[in-house]
């Protein structure tokens, strides 16, 4: 694994946007007999050292899987515990990303979220909109297939009302449907705990992004970690599609 003293030779290697798929806080804390909730406590420590690091190391986009869709699924008292926690790192965090010249954005749909997490929410997104340093986004009961289906809806109405052509339905044209329109698309998708899948995460976005699994709880992540995961993404091959060179 690499150290933090070797991150001077990444830095000058072009990487644009990383999204991080955060997984393992309640086998963190089972491991340690503690219950879930303090994993997802010592998971939003591990939020903290992902940004200051991905600053350090010059990584103009970052994007975190915080809440899916099917979380709801959990049981409530849980759920309750993460909505509580994302309060707090609302309430507590978003001057210090100012500061520190963070754009802080959320994607997903917030129609499920409670008014007072929707306000604060656009207050941060109000604060930090002109920054000009790391784009943090927050995928916040987000799911993929959902993103999808409502881009599909857009561009179906558009075209029934007119306003666009169905010969301009271009890739280019699709993305501008979806709610990454002003990020581009992922470089690489680390998931932490070991489990090898998406989880319908950025799957349209991920075509062609490199795909990097660790065995380490995502309260254990660090900027060791990151670095790990960066050294993995230089040693392969980005051939999009075509021969090896």
């Amino acid at each position: 694994m690499l150290t933090a003293t070797d991150s001077p030779e990444i830095e000058d290697k072009a990487i644009s946007h990383i999204a991080i798929i955060m997984d393992g806080n309640g086998r963190w804390a089972k491991a340690r007999g503690l219950p879930r909730v303090a994993g997802h406590r010592r998971g939003a420590d591990a939020v903290r050292a992902t940004v200051k690091a991905c600053g350090e190391l010059d990584i103009p986009y970052l994007t975190l899987y915080a809440f899916s869709s099917e979380n709801w699924r959990r049981p409530a008292a849980e759920v309750d515990d993460l909505m509580g926690l994302l309060r707090l790192y609302l309430k507590q965090e978003v001057q210090s990303l100012n500061r520190n010249d963070v754009r802080l954005r959320f994607i997903g749909d917030h129609s499920r979220l409670s008014r007072d997490i929707t306000r604060l929410i656009s207050d941060a997104e109000a604060l930090t909109q002109d920054n000009g340093g790391l784009v943090l986004t927050v995928a916040l009961n987000y799911g993929s297939h959902d993103e999808i289906l409502t881009a599909v809806r857009r561009v179906a109405a558009d075209v029934r009302d007119g306003t666009l052509s169905l010969d301009d339905v271009t890739e280019e044209q699709f993305g501008r449907y979806l709610q990454t329109v002003d990020l581009p698309d992922p470089d690489m998708i680390i998931r932490t705990s070991g489990e090898k899948r998406l989880s319908n995460f950025l799957l349209w976005q991920a075509a062609y992004a490199e795909l990097v699994f660790l065995d380490v709880y995502w309260p254990d992540f660090n900027k060791e970690s990151l670095i790990e995961a960066i050294r993995e993404f230089h040693r392969r091959e980005r051939r999009y599609g075509k021969s090896s060179g």
